[in-house]
């Protein structure tokens, strides 16, 4: 076998897979499931190559005796696996993998091509199985396996060179003339000769000439006739072979690495199961649950209670719409029909149609009226989707429990339980279930435990019945000892005791016994309890214990929690003093008396509530309100109505039990009842983010004037990005309408003139409207990161305007030809910001700058709002929604929005065949009804194979010789939203597969269009057998007479069918009709090219009412200072003006000679105009004295004044006892912290954020702390010189030494943002680990043994030292890990006192340093 067979054997595998598998997070070998240690051979082959060996060298010896045929036939067979096998483990040792050069750059080597070549063959000698093995090959040894095989057929050409095809590879020892002539003896023995050998070779071996050999061979043959034995034989062992050598991808890829692609064996199973994708991830953990008839009964009632509150419909129509929940389900549950199925194609089942009489016509016959009530939306179906998963996993716990307590039962070990046997059956909810379950495992904890071990008891030797010893509770005890008597003495089961407390039923009597509590505990008492303190104590907890784990009982304070519960509010010490007014959890701080129902009208809130809480600043309580009177209540339901010292006595017991059982049962529910708050309030912010995701899908792609709805749009695009218009560049690209970049650049003075003050159009307005004639765009669109784009829009409108730039001409409804002005549109961005730096981008447009990647995106939003949000994946959670939407699970929130896409992609449809050409349009395949990732990509691999075209939506099934895309069932589901454009040139084109007529009701629509063609049967029969099924529709549009069948009268049409079929096809048949005449319809709204005030200004500054408005104190940069005001801009872009009277306090003061340009300073904001971005700010310092206080509404009792002023004492006498005095700066960013409390506050801000604090080196010192990682933050020490005066700041700002700012801004900015962007860079590199040093070396170590020739290297943070990370490495093996400290500075890194700009620098200069380092070592 050569080096080629053993290449070839390898299957898909490559270098790098070949010599090893490495697990990058946990750096271990994952060992194949074919092989060892990365050869594919069976276990046993050491031994079997040695038993080899030994077996050769005793038969050249003679010891071998001879054996019957077959055993020798079975020995030749087996050697020549084995010879195959021990070739192809010797060749796979020679394809190690020789180190790049990179790695040999680490460790100082010399590059493979300037090293001496060292012979590829070593002796081969006699001995051990170690002596044999040849030095691993390099790389090139593999590319030349080709040429070794063939120089080895050469040789074999050349006669006596084919007698041992390995000569001249192994190089012989030399023995002694005896030993050699011995050994070539041996050869001749063992080597096979085969028909192309039998004439080369011979001669010399056997000592006879040529004639004598022809002799030979006619007397005995030349072994030729058994040949096609051994050939056959051959390709058995050869076929056994591939089988052993065959790969699976599992064997190959991690499975992490196959779930990601969608290959693993579950995909598969998914991929070809004919049920909706959907389904089948959603129903996994049910699949096992089956549901009764009866159960499928409740389920209807359950899943209709639960949604009939939302609905508010009319009394009337609660029956109605119990019916419209139980077809929905059936179609669900039976008929696998997901949502878009049902409500486009059994619509009649979501609405009910009331039948009136209004009157009678002229020929005395009764008219109708027809009042149709929508009873169930698409968003109703998907939660009925959801709570029928719901309900499943209620049953399957419900089922589970029924089971053990049918096994106990059963085997005897309880007997019937009506508390069980009522409970379990009525339990609807999951809290409901758990009582029960909690109920039984407490009441027959012993006996579980019993039927769970499986032992009921063994005999001994004696006979005498024994039982496993077991560890007992204190509550199983007390139930087995005369304590128990004690605890039923009280008079009233817990249960009983329930049912007074709910109020239902005949009332349950308390009964008293005849003895005072303490006089009976004495009498009970047994060796297990032995005093009557002692067994009364246990007989209360026993009791409370009992009321605690009733399920009854457990309902009543649920009921009461629900009813009147509230939330309170509790700051922590740590919240103390986190939370100034300034803080966003600020306005919970003191919150009081939330009561429940008002709680989940904000869930944001709620949630933020919680969110305070894990942080360990605030503490959420809830508790039930008027519990004492509650209370009181619960006592007179346990009390005994007997009137007596002894009652008296035992109703006081009574109390006291009633009193501990109610603490455990406040804390069980109280925490019960805040964690369903919780989820409530996650599906209420889910279902809010699918709504607002909802209205931006409800737009179309913008229309052009004269155009129909739906017509797509070409667009020009223009941003500014973050530039200044007028001196930054304009990025500019045309998309023609078929989705493709034309034409793109820039422009950079896009600035129309002025003609009255002399002033000329910038330089490139005349390109902009050579391109806007030449192009002829049918929008203009734009957007961009500042304010500064509102100027940009100014500009295009004004030169639309004056340039009288205008769209295609259109026809009016007075038939002349018009054109309108070009709109300019600022365009939803939120896309395009995803976009212009993701993956998608740089694959599509590789030669685009990020600006023009995101002029794209404005682009081909415009043309489909649709395509492009499927497009984003699981992007689309990085777009804000809701308020409250980062404070829930990303996984709730990509499932509701998914549940939108997918409404929104079956209304309008996907052409299949533009799916197949096209990425884009083929990213909606997966939410297509019945489709999903799996389903979609196969089906776009099927319609490849059956020649990349679907002419008919049947042959997606696999009709006319095509290959199958999809089963039955799952075509159903999505027949009706996978459009073909109907062709009226092709002959057997069907134009109803243009359409969302359901081919189920395609005969329907040819009756009602040879009805409206007025076809008579005949006619229509000879129509179809000329022209096929579809021919009357094709005449109908051929005849252009759609519009016919709006006379047709329908109701009749839904009558007959309901009668023959039994079927509600009315809604159907409007869709057929309307399908008829406009087929795929644009339905949705028109696009939203007037956003609105509150969107613009949020989309350009970042801006929102909670983070910028009246009243809040914000940095201001000054533009220009006259004597009556002065002119700036705020942080985030917008104009900010300084009235005459709101510079300064001192008006004796000049006011250039208090402020400068460009210098920042705190303003106050006045008054805020969100529409044109202008911001009225003061400078007075009355102003700035008073903080800025969120508006509270909350009512008096609702927040907690009190505790508030007392709070603000405190930590005002705290900073009085500090011992200096406090310094203030004027800046936003300045707080009065410590270390600590700077950290605290940055702990949930992100990387970069910065706190500038007083410093305890003194008043010519300020400290500035950042975050650099979660939980790793860096103080930095700041000189002041030049300073003014002890508490001014100072003019000079110097770091270590050696960084010099002017002030804090140029400092945040150059020193602290600048270090940041490093950290990113850092943390965003390839060899970066988010482990700990030990981590890390501990990874480096496996890596090497894994790769002992191979180097390695990785970086990793140093949270021991802030700003700092640790440059871990190992050179090879049996190298020591070494660790180096790279320190983050503005500029970049620094390495060994050496600078880097970059990562890349950074690198290369370690590779350079380290091998320096080699060299000196070897000098």
């Amino acid at each position: 076998m050569s080096a080629r067979d053993l290449i070839e054997g390898e299957a898909i595998l490559d270098d790098e897979e070949d010599d090893e598998s490495f697990d990058e997070e946990t750096g271990e070998v994952r060992q194949r499931s074919n092989g060892v240690n990365g050869h594919f051979d069976d276990s046993s082959e050491e031994d079997d190559e040695e038993d080899d060996e030994e077996a050769a060298r005793r038969e050249a010896e003679g010891f071998i005796v001879e054996e019957d045929e077959d055993e020798d036939e079975a020995r030749a067979r087996a050697e020549r696996r084995r010879e195959r096998k021990k070739r192809k483990h010797e060749e796979r040792e020679r394809d190690d993998e020789a180190l790049d050069e990179e790695d040999l750059d680490l460790i100082g080597e010399k590059p493979m091509a300037d090293r001496p070549q060292e012979s590829r063959f070593k002796r081969l000698k006699r001995g051990h199985k170690e002596d044999s093995r040849r030095s691993a090959g390099g790389i090139e040894d593999i590319f030349n396996s080709d040429e070794e095989e063939e120089a080895d057929v050469g040789r074999r050409m050349d006669g006596r060179a084919v007698q041992d095809e390995f000569e001249g590879f192994i190089e012989e020892d030399t023995f002694s003339d005896e030993e050699g002539q011995q050994e070539q003896e041996d050869e001749e023995v063992a080597r096979p000769t085969r028909k192309s050998m039998a004439t080369y070779g011979i001669a010399d071996a056997s000592g006879l000439d040529e004639a004598a050999l022809e002799d030979l061979r006619e007397a005995f043959g030349d072994g030729s006739d058994y040949y096609f034995a051994l050939s056959k034989e051959d390709e058995e062992e050869e076929q056994d072979q591939e089988e052993e050598k065959h790969l699976d991808l599992k064997d190959v890829f991690e499975p992490s690495q196959l779930a990601e692609k969608m290959l693993t064996d579950e995909d598969h199973e998914i991929r070809v199961t004919d049920e909706p994708e959907r389904f089948q991830l959603a129903r996994k953990p049910y699949k096992d649950v089956h549901l009764t008839a009866e159960q499928f009964k409740e389920e209807t009632q359950w899943i209709s209670n639960m949604l009939l509150p939302k609905r508010q419909l009319r009394p009337e129509l609660n029956d109605h719409f119990r019916e419209a929940v139980g077809k929905s389900l059936e179609f669900m549950v039976t008929d696998d029909f997901e949502v878009p199925f049902i409500f486009q194609n059994r619509k009649d089942y979501l609405i009910h149609a009331d039948k009136r009489p209004v009157g009678r016509d002229e020929h005395g016959q009764t008219e109708y009226e027809i009042e149709a009530a929508k009873l169930l939306n698409q968003t109703d179906l998907w939660e009925i989707f959801d709570l029928d998963l719901k309900y499943r996993a209620l049953v399957d716990k419900r089922n589970t429990l029924q089971k053990t307590y049918d096994n106990l039962t059963s085997l005897s070990y309880i007997k019937v339980d009506p508390v069980f046997e009522s409970m379990l059956p009525a339990a609807a909810t999951m809290e409901e279930v758990q009582d029960v379950q909690d109920y039984l495992y407490f009441q027959y904890s012993s006996e579980i435990k019993e039927m769970k071990t499986g032992i009921s008891g063994q005999v001994n030797g004696n006979g005498v019945h024994r039982r496993k010893a077991v560890a007992k509770t204190i509550y199983e005890r007390v139930r087995g000892s005369n304590i128990y008597n004690l605890v039923q003495s009280y008079g009233i089961t817990a249960d009983a005791f329930a049912e007074n407390a709910l109020n239902k039923g005949v009332r349950n009597y308390t009964e008293d016994p005849a003895e005072m509590p303490e006089d009976l505990a004495d009498k009970l008492v047994d060796g297990e309890f032995p005093t009557g303190s002692q067994a009364l104590k246990v007989a209360r907890l026993m009791y409370a214990e009992e009321l605690a784990m009733s399920p009854k009982m457990r309902k009543v304070i649920r009921e009461a929690y629900y009813s009147f519960g509230a939330i309170d509010c509790f700051r922590t010490e740590k919240g103390l003093r986190k939370i100034d007014e300034q803080h966003q959890y600020y306005e919970f701080k003191y919150l009081r008396d939330q009561e429940l129902s008002q709680i989940a009208r904000q869930p944001e809130l709620y949630l933020r509530m919680l969110k305070a809480e894990e942080e360990g600043l605030v503490e959420v309580k809830p508790r039930l309100q008027n519990v004492e009177q509650f209370k009181r209540h619960l006592h007179k339901q346990i009390e005994s109505d007997n009137f007596s010292g002894i009652a008296d006595a035992w109703n006081k017991e009574r109390k006291i039990v009633l009193d501990d059982a109610f603490v455990k049962l406040n804390r069980i529910m109280g925490r019960l009842v805040k964690e369903n708050l919780k989820v409530e309030c996650e599906n209420q912010v889910a279902r809010e983010c699918r709504e607002e995701f909802t209205r931006k899908l409800d737009q179309a792609p913008y229309q052009p004037h004269g155009m129909g709805r739906g017509t797509v749009p070409r667009v020009l695009a223009l941003t500014n990005g973050n530039g200044i218009v007028g001196k930054d560049p304009v990025s500019w690209v045309y998309m023609n309408e078929e989705g493709r970049v034309v034409e793109n650049g820039t422009f950079v003075e896009l600035v129309p003139g002025d003609r009255d003050r002399g002033v000329q159009d910038g330089r490139d307005v005349t390109a902009f409207v050579e391109i806007v004639n030449r192009r002829g765009p049918d929008v203009i669109g734009i957007s961009g990161f500042s304010p500064e784009t509102r100027k940009l829009h100014q500009h295009l409108q004004a030169l639309v305007k004056e340039k009288d730039l205008r769209g295609a001409t259109y026809t009016d409804d007075d038939d002349r030809e018009v054109s309108d002005l070009l709109d300019v549109v600022v365009v939803n961005d939120e896309i395009a910001r995803l976009y212009q730096t993701s993956d998608r981008a740089k694959t599509e447009h590789p030669a685009f700058a990020p600006l023009t990647h995101y002029c794209v995106a404005l682009a081909k939003y415009m043309q489909d709002p649709l395509v492009e949000y499927a497009g984003l994946g699981r992007d689309l959670t990085s777009i804000i929604f809701s308020p409250g939407q980062q404070l829930i699970p990303q996984e709730r929130i990509l499932k509701q929005l998914e549940t939108v896409l997918v409404d929104y992609v079956n209304m309008c449809g996907v052409d299949v065949n533009e799916a197949v050409a096209d990425l884009s349009t083929s990213r909606l395949l997966p939410y297509v009804a019945g489709l999903g990732p799996r389903k979609a990509a196969y089906l776009l691999k099927v319609v490849n194979l059956n020649n990349s075209f679907v002419n008919t939506r049947e042959e997606l099934l696999g009709v006319n010789n095509a290959h199958a895309a999809m089963g039955p069932k799952v075509w159903n589901n999505c027949a009706s939203f996978l459009k073909i454009p109907y062709e009226a040139t092709e002959a057997e084109a069907e134009f109803l597969d243009s359409t969302r007529i359901h081919p189920e009701d395609y005969d329907i629509a040819r009756k009602m269009a040879a009805d409206a063609l007025e076809l008579d049967e005949e006619d229509i029969k000879a129509e179809v057998d000329e022209n096929g099924p579809g021919a009357i529709v094709r005449k109908l549009v051929k005849d252009d007479a759609q519009d016919r069948v709006n006379d047709l009268i329908l109701e009749q049409y839904a009558e007959q069918l309901l009668d023959i079929s039994h079927q509600r096809k009315r809604a159907t048949l409007e869709n057929i009709r309307a399908e008829l005449n406009d087929p795929y319809e644009e339905l949705r709204q028109s696009f939203m090219h007037i956003l609105p005030t509150e969107n613009i200004f949020t989309m350009l500054t970042g801006e929102t009412r909670q983070s910028l408005d009246r009243g809040m104190i914000v940095p201001m940069s000054i533009k220009r200072i006259t004597d009556d005001h002065i002119d700036g801009k705020l942080d985030c872009g917008i104009d900010a003006f300084v009235g005459e009277s709101e510079l300064t306090d001192d008006f004796n003061v000049s006011v250039k000679s208090l402020y400068s340009v460009h210098q920042t300073v705190r303003v106050k904001i006045l008054s805020l105009d969100r529409k044109h971005f202008l911001a009225t700010v003061s400078l007075r310092d009355e102003e700035l004295k008073r903080p800025y206080r969120r508006l509270n509404d909350r009512m008096h009792n609702e927040w907690d004044d009190k505790q508030e002023a007392s709070d603000k004492k405190v930590l005002e006498e705290k900073t009085d006892a500090g011992g200096r005095a406090a310094r203030v700066i004027k800046h936003p960013l300045f707080r009065p912290f410590t270390a600590k409390q700077a950290e605290e506050h940055l702990g949930s801000q992100n990387r970069g954020d910065v706190v500038i604090r007083p410093s305890s080196r003194g008043f010519d010192h300020l400290a500035v702390t950042w975050k650099v990682a979660d939980g790793v933050f860096q103080h930095i020490d700041v000189l002041e010189l030049d300073k003014e005066n002890e508490f001014a700041l100072g003019k000079t700002l110097k770091i270590g030494g050696r960084y010099t700012y002017s002030d804090l801004d140029e400092l945040i900015v150059l020193h602290v943002s600048a270090m940041a962007k490093k950290v990113d860079e850092m943390t965003g590199h390839e060899k970066y680990r988010n482990d700990s040093k030990d981590r890390t070396e501990e990874w480096l170590t496996t890596y090497t043994k894994a790769n002992p020739k191979r180097s390695n290297y990785a970086f990793c943070l140093s949270r021991e030292h802030p700003g700092y990370f640790h440059l871990c490495f190992k050179a090879g093996e049996n190298a020591k890990c070494i660790s180096w400290p790279v320190k983050i500075i503005p500029p970049g890194f620094e390495l060994q006192k050496n600078p880097y700009p970059s990562m890349k620098d950074l690198t290369n200069g370690f590779k350079m340093l380290y091998q320096n380092m080699q060299m000196g070592i070897r000098r």
